[in-house]
């Protein structure tokens, strides 16, 4: 349901804003949010080849990229300046009210997501599961859950291992 809300409030968001004539809004919108994917789907890409070092260091970069893109550039650069700035530049029309009340549902999107994040970092660092099946983190809420979940995606970090050592298709790899 969240990804639907998303991506409904996305593209109604990027429309009006061409309808408009907010492309730069619309741009830096679509900049902000494909700024942090790119490290996201390098993470699951690692995760299913099981090289879990290279999948942790990658999710971490990613959840810097989505604090800094989404929770700091995304709130107090790009809605503060269509929300306020745009109010005192050529005052409030109508789709101003629908393109400000999109990027406010964005928002709170992001900090659920971000939330999200979070729980699987402490479930990483503290308990030494990461998993980045899409729906495991949304969908779960204990250990148990991620665990007995079935899915090829969840792999158990080493990250207090200090063997550099991994098994891809029966035979053992250094990675």
């Amino acid at each position: 349901m969240i990804m639907l809300v998303h991506h409904l409030a996305t593209i109604f968001l990027i429309t009006i804003s061409y309808a408009n004539n907010m492309l730069r809004a619309g741009t830096l919108v679509m900049c902000v949010h494909d700024a942090s994917d790119v490290f996201l789907e390098a993470a699951k890409l690692a995760n299913y080849a099981k090289y879990q070092r290279l999948c942790d260091s990658l999710f971490v970069v990613f959840s810097i990229s989505f604090f800094l893109t989404r929770l700091i550039i995304f709130p107090f650069w790009i809605v503060y300046s269509v929300l306020f700035e745009s109010w005192q530049i050529i005052g409030p029309y109508r789709a101003w009210w629908l393109i400000n009340g999109l990027l406010l549902v964005l928002q709170t999107l992001h900090i659920i997501w971000f939330y999200l994040i979070a729980r699987i970092a402490v479930k990483a660092i503290f308990k030494g599961k990461v998993c980045l099946h899409p729906h495991a983190a949304v969908a779960s809420s204990t250990d148990e859950d991620i665990s007995s979940n079935g899915s090829k995606n969840c792999q158990t970090s080493k990250l207090r291992d200090s063997s550099h050592t991994g098994v891809l298709n029966g035979d053992t790899h250094d990675h």
